[in-house]
C-alpha cells in the first residue's frame, strides 16, 4: 500500500464541494475526511489532527476566517488553505496573517488546488524542520551552531524556491536579486552583521506572494488597479509569515522593498533615508532583475535599456545613492546584449 502524501480535513458547508475535493484528493493519493461546518471541524481536528485543513470561508454559523486563528493556536503544526469566491485583498490578507498557509478562490480548477496543498504541505514541513533547527540552537554545543545556521538557511532558500517553481517567469529570482543586493551592501561597506539581514531580506522579500492568486500574479496583460494593489499585498503578508523566525530588520526589509525613495508608493507611509537602507537596497536590485527578465505581459529588456531605467528614476523611485552604485557595478562587469532566464551579469551567488 502506499504511503499517504498527506492527511486532509476539508471543511465546507456545501457537500457537493467536499465530495469533489474528497474525490480529487483521494485520487492523488491524500488521506481525507470531512466536516460541514467549524464545530464539526474542532471536534475531528481534537481527535485526530490533520497535517492539512482545506476551510471555507463562507459558512453558516462560524465563518471559516474566524475559525481559522482557533486552529492555528490550537493545532500549530496544521497547515491551513483557505478557500472562498471572496477576492477582497483586505480579507486575504487577514488569512495570510492569521496564519492562513494559502488561498484558493472558487470556483475551483482542481489542478491549482492540487498545487496549493502540494505547497502547503511543503511550507508546514519547512517550517517544522525551521523551528527544529531553532530549537536545537539553545541546545548545541558552540561548534555546531555555524553547521545548524546553515541548515536553517538551507531551509528557508527550498521555501522561496518552492514558491518561485510553480511560476517560470520568477524561477531564481529571489537569488538573483539576493546576489545583487549583496553585492551593493558590500561596496556601502555594511558590516557583516547587516549584510547577513541584507542576505535574509533580500531572499524572503517575495514570500509574502504565497497569498497572491496565481492567475492575477501571471496575467498575461497589463494589471488593472485592483489587481496591482491584490499582488502588492505580498509586501504586508510577507512579514507575517517570516516574523517568528528573523529579525526586526529582516522583518523591515520585507515590508519596505517596494517603497519609493519619493515616498509616492501604494499606501507608503515614509520616504527617503526614513526607508530602511537595506529596503533601498533591495528596491533598486529588485526592480533591475525584474526589467531584465521576461514577465508574462512584456518581454526583457536588455541590461543597457534596463539601468537607463534605474538612472531615470534615480531620485524618484530609487535612492540616487544605490542607483549610482548599481551603475559604477554596470560599468565594470561585462554585460550581455539580451538576459533571459540565467543569472545576472551583476553580482554572484551569495554563499553561506
Amino acid at each position: 500500500m502506499l504511503e499517504s502524501k498527506g492527511n486532509v480535513l476539508i471543511v465546507d458547508d456545501e457537500e457537493i464541494i467536499r465530495w469533489i475535493l474528497h474525490r480529487k484528493l483521494s485520487k492523488e493519493g491524500y488521506t481525507c475526511d470531512e466536516a460541514g461546518d467549524a464545530e464539526q471541524a474542532l471536534t475531528k481536528l481534537k481527535v485526530d489532527p490533520r497535517e492539512l485543513v482545506v476551510l471555507d470561508i463562507n459558512m453558516p454559523g462560524r465563518a471559516g476566517n474566524e475559525l481559522l486563528p482557533q486552529i492555528r493556536t490550537a493545532f500549530p503544526e496544521t497547515a491551513v488553505v483557505m478557500a472562498s469566491g471572496v477576492t477582497d485583498t483586505k480579507v486575504i490578507a487577514q488569512c495570510i496573517r492569521d496564519g492562513a498557509h494559502d488561498y484558493i478562490c472558487k470556483p475551483f480548477r482542481l489542478e491549482e488546488v492540487l498545487v496549493s496543498i502540494g505547497r502547503a504541505l511543503e511550507k508546514r514541513r519547512l517550517e517544522l524542520q525551521i523551528l527544529e533547527c531553532q530549537k536545537n540552537l539553545g541546545n548545541k554545543f558552540k561548534q555546531q551552531v555555524t553547521e545548524i545556521r546553515k541548515l536553517f538557511l538551507s531551509a528557508i532558500e527550498t521555501l522561496v524556491a518552492s514558491l518561485e517553481a510553480a511560476d517560470p517567469y520568477t524561477a531564481g529570482h529571489s537569488k538573483e536579486v539576493t546576489a545583487i543586493a549583496l553585492n551593493i551592501g558590500r561596496r556601502l561597506e555594511l558590516p557583516a552583521e547587516r549584510l547577513e539581514d541584507l542576505n535574509w531580506g533580500a531572499l524572503l522579500h517575495d514570500v509574502g506572494k504565497i497569498a497572491v492568486d496565481p492567475r492575477i500574479l501571471n496575467k498575461p496583460d497589463k494589471l488593472n488597479p485592483e489587481e496591482y494593489r491584490h499582488i502588492m499585498t505580498h509586501a504586508v503578508v510577507g512579514p507575517g509569515l517570516v516574523r517568528p523566525l528573523v529579525n526586526s530588520r529582516v522583518v523591515e526589509i520585507i515590508s519596505h522593498h517596494h517603497d519609493r525613495y519619493d515616498g509616492k508608493g501604494l499606501d507608503q507611509i515614509i520616504a527617503g533615508e526614513e526607508i530602511p537602507l537595506e529596503a533601498r537596497i533591495v528596491t533598486v536590485a529588485d526592480a533591475f532583475n525584474a526589467m531584465i527578465s521576461d514577465r508574462p505581459y512584456r518581454a526583457a529588456m536588455t541590461p543597457e535599456e534596463a539601468l537607463d531605467e534605474v538612472k531615470r528614476n534615480s531620485g524618484t523611485q530609487f535612492d540616487p545613492m544605490i542607483a549610482s552604485v548599481l551603475l559604477e557595478m554596470a560599468t565594470e562587469t561585462p554585460r550581455r546584449s539580451k538576459p533571459a532566464n540565467s543569472p545576472t551579469p551583476i553580482g554572484h551567488k551569495p554563499g553561506m
